[in-house]
């Protein structure tokens, strides 16, 4: 449909009162109200002020399967300490992931809560929100301070920062949209110009503007890590904040987009929610970031109910979205899928991108103390055995990735303005097969290795 098609659709305005019998709002009271009374996030923000990592050193934390280069031919020749330390850096890796997407979490809870409050009606819900964004800075302070510490313990300082790594880094970022071309490298023209995009494709929503976008000016406020990184661009995220802040509708489709990442952190998290409950009724030693974990999955349990009541639900408060509501939800599910669903690790379980996002990160980790600092050739000859072959690490992946695929088709299912590629998860369905990772890894593996060796 063109621009002008899109432009001369009707405005629809809100004009039903608030009918607040609803299920969804006794929930969205429920939620907000437990979430107030629960102390779980003070409970993360005191196990990672007093995280030792000598005192949790010598214990799994969680399933062992839970680990880098678990199923690997090296993983199989790791030694006791080796497994531990791949184990522990797993979880510091995952949550790193989880920290960026909650920095993610707290930026939209704002905005979208700021036209939230302009409809009327919602007043818990927005406190919710705001709640919500309050507790996930202490989870992310949390997973940053037993990051650090555990990289110090296994890595050493060095692993803070390398050059060769940053520069590898750069080489291989597979980012979706990182090819895209941006807007000429002025800040206030592309503000300026994507306004005026926004207003001319929300005719008459004028008034749900957020207040939050309002207090910031001349500026948008935007993100770059977490499933945003994994998804577009800063500057496409720019555009994708003033139009989650301006449409009722698109302010609760962007809770689908969050409801993906609640759902992928529990497919491992969880298993360290089990763990603990089997340590803590056998009374033997909890580590600190099982614990963690356990208590997060708690904290985030709420947040999980409150995506999934808004994005299913309160959606459905607001007129049927316009054309071009349709078209920019079912671009960012698209690209969503693309970006963070769409492939399969053999390295690292519960990850379902390409393995050319980390070969930076596994060929430090092997020429690391860890290793002996091994040789260049060495470290390639195993990345390309770890990487390139069939082994049990796919088969792992592949049994939580199926998990996943089947918890989101049905959560999507439910939302009848997506398109079928998205309502039925096909993008990641066709990214679920370890021939297919296996190939794209042994070509993406040739470029990493030239550009080590160059």
């Amino acid at each position: 449909m063109t621009t002008a098609n899109l432009l001369n659709e009707k405005p629809k305005v809100l004009n039903v009162p608030v009918d607040k019998q609803k299920k969804h709002f006794q929930v969205i009271d429920k939620t907000y109200h437990n979430n107030k009374e629960s102390d779980y996030t003070e409970k993360i923000e005191a196990l990672g002020k007093n995280f030792d990592y000598s005192r949790n050193g010598n214990y799994f934390w969680g399933d062992p399967e839970l680990s880098t280069l678990y199923g690997t031919p090296l993983y199989e020749q790791a030694s006791q300490a080796q497994k531990l330390a791949l184990n522990h850096l797993y979880w510091v890796g995952q949550y790193q992931h989880t920290a960026s997407a909650e920095a993610n979490t707290m930026l939209y809870n704002q905005i979208t809560s700021g036209v939230f409050a302009h409809v009327g009606g919602y007043e818990t819900l927005c406190q919710e929100l705001d709640f919500e964004t309050s507790q996930e800075r202490y989870h992310i302070n949390t997973f940053h301070k037993i990051g650090y510490k555990t990289k110090i313990a296994l890595l050493g300082k060095e692993s803070l920062g390398n050059p060769l790594h940053k520069k590898l880094n750069n080489q291989t970022n597979n980012n979706l949209l990182s090819k895209l071309p941006e807007l000429p490298n002025k800040e206030a023209l592309q503000n300026s110009t994507f306004r005026f995009l926004t207003k001319l494709m929300h005719p008459g929503k004028g008034d749900y503007y957020s207040q939050y976008l309002n207090e910031k000016g001349d500026s948008i406020p935007t993100t770059t890590g977490g499933l945003a990184g994994l998804t577009a661009s800063p500057s496409a995220f720019k555009y994708l904040s003033l139009n989650w802040g301006s449409s009722p509708f698109l302010a609760a489709q962007y809770y689908s987009v969050r409801m993906v990442a609640n759902m992928s952190l529990k497919t491992y998290e969880y298993h360290y929610y089990k763990q603990f409950r089997d340590l803590d009724k056998k009374g033997e030693f909890i580590p600190d970031p099982i614990a963690v974990s356990y208590y997060h999955l708690l904290d985030e349990s709420f947040h999980t109910t409150m995506s999934q009541t808004i994005a299913q639900e309160v959606y459905k408060d607001f007129p049927n979205p316009t054309v071009y509501e349709k078209l920019l939800s079912n671009a960012v599910i698209y690209l969503l899928q693309r970006g963070l669903l769409g492939g399969l690790s053999g390295a690292l379980p519960a990850t379902f991108r390409d393995d050319v996002n980390f070969m930076p990160s596994y060929y430090r980790l092997l020429t690391s103390p860890l290793f002996n600092k091994m040789s260049q050739e060495d470290a390639l000859y195993w990345m390309e055995k770890c990487l390139c072959q069939e082994h049990e690490g796919f088969h792992v992946n592949l049994k939580y990735q199926q998990t996943l695929l089947n918890d989101l088709k049905r959560f999507f299912s439910h939302l009848e303005y997506l398109w079928p590629i998205n309502r039925e998860m096909r993008v990641m369905a066709e990214g679920g097969s370890i021939e297919k990772a296996v190939k794209r890894n042994q070509i993406a593996f040739k470029q990493f290795a030239s550009s080590v060796t160059a």
